[in-house]
């Protein structure tokens, strides 16, 4: 009997703690997924519309819209001071084809004042401020 109840105690308690990290995972991945706000910019023949804005700081995922540029565009973020310093997680997954979009990974970003641009597109350098 002492036994029994030994392996009732035990599977009760491992039945609540795997449901309770089961809740706590699925929490977490509906935290993040609130929390990340989706940016859409969208490029033209040698310019970005959006020519520099403010956001709050958070996590972002930029979406980049190719409007026929005729050829491949990409996405740089960088911070201001140091515009050689791209930032990796702000790369596009894959170069945004004509009249396509491809979106970036997340970004976290702290205030400050970053440069976005389009080398392959040849934009100015705009800017960014995250406060």
């Amino acid at each position: 009997m002492y036994k029994q109840i030994i392996t009732l105690v035990t599977a009760l308690f491992l039945f609540v703690n795997i449901g309770h990290s089961q809740d706590m995972a699925h929490g977490d991945k509906m935290m993040r997924k609130e929390a990340t706000k989706t940016i859409t910019l969208e490029q033209t023949s040698g310019e970005f519309s959006v020519k520099g804005f403010t956001l709050s700081s958070g996590t972002y995922q930029f979406n980049i819209v190719n409007n026929n540029v005729g050829k491949d565009v990409g996405f740089v973020l960088a911070p201001a001071n140091a515009p050689d310093k791209h930032i990796k997680e702000a790369y596009v997954t894959k170069a945004v084809q004509n009249n396509g979009s491809e979106k970036t990974n997340l970004v976290s970003l702290t205030p400050g004042e970053y440069v976005y641009f389009c080398p392959l597109n040849k934009t100015p350098q705009y800017t960014l401020t995250v406060k």
